[in-house]
């Protein structure tokens, strides 16, 4: 029997969460996108994964290009340069292949 116990205080929501994606990815990456559904994740960090979400008009939400991961203590996006580049070049690939 394995028994695993993790502790934190979330003083951000699911929806703020989704909300600080959102904002980030309209302002650094392109307004063609959005946060999608987050999920609690627990490792190292207990985070938010938020889900970036690629939506081209007029059809809408095309797909998943990446996710960002939100500290659920502090509120702090855990983004690096690589993850940035990732992303564009995921959006960059579902634009071409639709």
């Amino acid at each position: 029997m394995v028994n695993i116990q993790l502790s934190a205080t979330v003083n951000v929501t699911a929806f703020s969460a989704r909300q600080k994606v959102t904002g980030f990815v309209v302002d650094e990456i392109s307004t063609q996108m959005h946060g999608g559904e987050p999920v609690l994740v627990m490792g190292e960090q207990i985070c938010w994964r938020v889900s970036i979400i690629l939506s081209l008009p007029p059809s809408g939400d095309r797909g998943e290009v990446g996710a960002i991961d939100v500290d659920v203590e502090t509120g702090q996006l855990l983004i690096s340069p690589s993850l940035v580049q990732e992303i564009e070049s995921r959006a960059e690939y579902l634009v071409a292949v639709s």
